[in-house]
């Protein structure tokens, strides 16, 4: 059955990459963990080339670019080969430029009116940033019953320890973070630890909603836009 991005694995690793040659070993690190959706964000010159190295070299990741920002950026980042997009907010020429992209996104939202905004647009799937300082779990909590039709990936201020909380809400599909491949161990290009985290983040939803981590990335469908 065709999935979202939402439902690949319940984190996704939000990757920063400084030098793009460790991109290949640390995707590869992460989809040997059970994490195939990688976010590269736009936030360092090496990010085009890291997608670009993904998306030609590990064929089980599901690689994507985050901090998405201009029209320009959609265009750059799905030649490059990036499979679904992930912005920290949203404009309309932004929206539409994402949904001529034909790959999956994820625009930002942090308030009820951005939500809403969506829904009406036709989008039902979001990121919720910056999701501990927006509100949290009782943030997600309030919006389930009068926008349930509404399904977020929260980031921001999410680790090991609150990810639970917030894969436990039935309008959170999974989370972002970067926990899993902390400064050191890819400095140290210790990618076994990469791994071992990334194995850790995709077994949390284990004993909460029927332990749905760990999903392949060839489920993912050439999606029209948004990620329903």
């Amino acid at each position: 059955m065709p999935t979202s991005v939402l439902d690949l694995a319940p984190v996704v690793p939000v990757v920063v990459i400084e030098d793009a040659g460790d991109a290949v070993p640390l995707a590869r690190a992460l989809v040997a963990g059970g994490l195939p959706a990688i976010e590269v964000t736009l936030r360092t010159p090496a990010a085009l080339d890291a997608i670009r190295a993904i998306a030609g070299a590990v064929p089980d990741a599901v690689v994507g670019a985050g901090t998405v920002l201009t029209p320009g950026q959609v265009t750059e980042c799905v030649t490059a080969g990036a499979r679904f997009l992930v912005s920290p907010g949203w404009t309309d020429g932004l929206l539409g430029a994402m949904t001529a992209s034909g790959v999956p996104f994820l625009p930002g939202v942090s308030t009820v009116s951005e939500v809403v905004a969506l829904l009406e647009r036709g989008v039902r799937e979001m990121k919720f940033f910056p999701a501990q300082a927006a509100g949290g779990t009782a943030y997600l909590k309030s919006l389930a019953g009068p926008l349930p039709q509404a399904r977020f990936c929260p980031t921001g201020g999410i680790g090991p320890e609150n990810a639970p909380e917030y894969l436990a809400l039935p309008n959170v599909g999974c989370v972002g973070g970067t926990w899993m491949i902390p400064a050191d161990a890819v400095a140290a290009r210790d990618w076994d630890r990469v791994e071992s985290l990334a194995r850790a983040a995709a077994g949390l939803r284990d004993g909460l909603r029927g332990g749905l981590g760990g999903g392949r990335g060839d489920g993912l469908r050439d999606a029209g836009g948004t990620c329903r």
